[in-house]
């Protein structure tokens, strides 16, 4: 995702106070706004995840489960082969 410069009309104390967070932090005033404009939305999933998501949903490329012991056990083995 690329930036995009633009301009915003904050009170000045708002501003203020905003820049003394983002200091106390050891941010600039930008990385900090947008690091709560991040956190107040969330993660927003891309397209590949979209699409993951809505194949999940549908059922498309699923496989039954019918030993959830055996798939945890799986999932121990691979990670401790790393």
């Amino acid at each position: 995702m690329g930036n995009k410069a633009m301009s915003f009309r904050f009170d000045e104390d708002i501003i203020e106070l905003v820049k003394e967070k983002a200091k106390a932090q050891k941010r600039s005033l930008n990385n900090y706004i947008e690091m709560l404009m991040a956190k107040d939305i969330g993660n927003i999933p891309n397209e590949q995840t979209k699409k993951a998501i809505e194949d999940a949903q549908n059922g498309i490329g699923l496989e039954p489960m019918e030993d959830i012991e055996g798939f945890f056990e799986s999932i121990r083995n691979e990670l401790t082969k790393k």
